[in-house]
């Protein structure tokens, strides 16, 4: 399987947790739960992202820069992390729920970004090949990271 076609269907599960998150932040009442549920979406993302960073931005980073968008990228992760570690710095439930909301909202957007542009740009740019070989090495990692 191409790395493209895996990182889209790590999208979709996101964008479930995401849901989840958007129908229930309005009944949450302790600040605890809102951290739990920033945590567990801090542990997915960071996977995620480091596999993202390593295995598909890496060899696309010459055509980033070619458009201006090399930093881009990075600082979106950046940013959705710093926006998970407020989260967990946050002593009242409103303003945490508000952040873990808006952490939801950011990831959406990057998610939408890498599906409309990057995504298409890899179709494009590396061969069907590399594309494959990359899904591959994610498949290994993920098996290690299982054992």
């Amino acid at each position: 399987m191409k790395i493209t076609g895996i990182l889209q269907a790590e999208h979709a599960v996101f964008h479930n947790l995401f849901d989840h998150i958007e129908r229930v932040a309005p009944s949450i009442r302790t600040i605890a739960e809102v951290k739990s549920l920033a945590r567990l979406t801090e542990a997915l993302l960071a996977a995620h992202s480091q596999t993202e960073d390593e295995l598909f931005i890496e060899p696309l980073e010459h055509c980033f820069e070619q458009v201006g968008q090399r930093e881009t990228f990075h600082d979106e992760h950046e940013d959705i992390e710093r926006a998970l570690l407020a989260v967990q710095r946050s002593r009242d439930v409103k303003k945490a729920r508000k952040q873990l909301l808006a952490v939801v909202l950011a990831a959406r957007k990057h998610f939408d970004k890498e599906e409309r542009i990057v995504f298409p740009l890899a179709e494009r740019v590396l061969k069907a090949k590399t594309l494959t070989d990359l899904g591959e090495q994610w498949l290994k990692r993920r098996e290690a990271a299982l054992k």
